[in-house]
């Protein structure tokens, strides 16, 4: 989240929203949008998929702003749209691309986990988030999201099934597959960081 913008301001800003000052989103995406670009870009693979995902959720805002209970955390009900309409944006966007485009991974080094005190060398380190990524990316959109919450939002369980309307067993089922299939596609990197992180 932008430090730049007080929790103070951001609740004045979704009552100016409510009340149908359309300005008041510049707040709002002012202290967002890194993170939404961030959770969609993990999902989607794509920058421009990831910005388009974000600004539909910004423009819905301001249309579905009642569908919002103002007594409740905004980041959450933000993150989840996101969450869904990168889903959506990465299914379709699958279906359209043949399996040997080329995916983009320029964020990278920003988005996966540093594990520090592994005594592997800088390339090393590099090699193992570059099979991260691409493992990522072979998983199904679906399993994809709950791994992206999981793992980078550190979303529990239940807020992830919330999130995605979904029954907790769906998640528990989705996140246990991904796992799975990640341990399998990086068993040649497996270390005990790379485990304790992936069944944490």
């Amino acid at each position: 989240m932008e430090a730049s913008v007080t929790l103070e301001a951001e609740k004045a800003a979704l009552l100016r929203l409510r009340a149908g000052d359309v300005r008041a989103l510049d707040v709002l995406v002012l202290r967002y949008q890194l993170e939404a670009v961030r959770a969609a870009f993990l999902i989607t693979r794509d920058t421009g998929t990831a910005e388009d995902a974000a600004q539909s959720v910004f423009v819905r805002l301001v249309d579905r702003i009642r569908q919002y209970d103002p007594n409740r955390p905004f980041a959450p009900y933000l993150i989840r749209s996101v969450i869904n309409e990168a889903i959506k944006l990465a299914q379709k966007r699958e279906r359209d691309l043949s399996l040997d485009a080329e995916t983009e991974g320029s964020a990278l080094e920003d988005l996966l986990p540093d594990w520090t005190n592994e005594p592997a060398t800088e390339f090393e380190r590099g090699e193992v988030r570059r099979a991260i990524w691409d493992a990522m990316g072979k998983l199904p959109p679906k399993q994809r999201a709950v791994a992206v919450m999981r793992f980078y939002l550190e979303w529990s369980e239940a807020e992830m099934a919330d999130a995605l309307n979904v029954p907790l067993g769906t998640v528990k089922w989705r996140l246990h597959d991904a796992r799975t299939r990640l341990q399998r596609m990086l068993a040649p990197y497996m270390s005990a960081a790379l485990a304790a992180w992936l069944w944490t």
